[in-house]
């Protein structure tokens, strides 16, 4: 059995092989010997399918000569691909903060507004700062807490989320987040705009 990261790696180079191919299917030859032994144990476990003689037969016509062995992901090989690669690394889930990166712990509402938020993000006039949701996706539970690292410019759009909520439902989240990091949105009516300020 090849090593997870082998294991991956060839699923992801089967991927990127595949995508580039006319007709869709990974050839003999256009994988690593150790892909290719990967690709093998994948198929065992229902992520590759490997082409039958039939589909051989109509491939080796396309390529105009034999084609003996001709795998592709099966659709829980691709799943296997987008889960693995939305999941925090194991390195970077229990790091603390980064130069520039503070400690910030969010209630389970505060989690799931910012899950939200970063959810929507295009679909937004304001649209997260890089980050939040790949820092609020990793965050690591402790307790009735999420503990993440955000920068800077990642908290300002954390307000903002909460900021979205208060007028759209609660105002627990921002005021909370006021209190404790000192960073909120507010309506500025001198200049009939809204305003993020930073309390400390």
């Amino acid at each position: 059995m090849p090593s997870r990261k082998i294991f991956l790696e060839a699923l992801r180079a089967l991927r990127g092989h595949e995508e580039a191919a006319e007709h869709g299917w990974v050839l003999l030859g256009m994988l690593r010997p150790d892909h290719h032994k990967a690709v093998e144990s994948a198929a065992g476990q229902g992520l590759v399918e490997l082409a039958g003689r039939e589909m051989r037969a109509e491939l080796s016509v396309y390529e105009g000569g034999p084609v003996v062995w001709a795998a592709r992901l099966t659709g829980h090989g691709r799943d296997v691909l987008v889960y693995t690669e939305a999941s925090p690394a194991p390195d970077r889930q229990f790091g603390g903060p980064a130069d520039g990166e503070r400690l910030v712990e969010l209630r389970r509402s505060e989690t799931d507004a910012l899950r939200l938020y970063a959810y929507l993000d295009a679909r937004l006039c304001v649209p997260p700062a890089d980050g939040p949701g790949e820092k609020v996706r990793t965050a690591r539970q402790l307790g009735n807490l999420w503990v993440l690292y955000p920068n800077e410019e990642q908290i300002a759009s954390v307000a903002y989320a909460f900021y979205l909520r208060s007028v759209g439902g609660s105002g627990a989240e921002a005021n909370r987040f006021a209190r404790q990091y000192g960073v909120t949105f507010h309506p500025d009516r001198s200049t009939a705009s809204l305003r993020l300020t930073r309390l400390r």
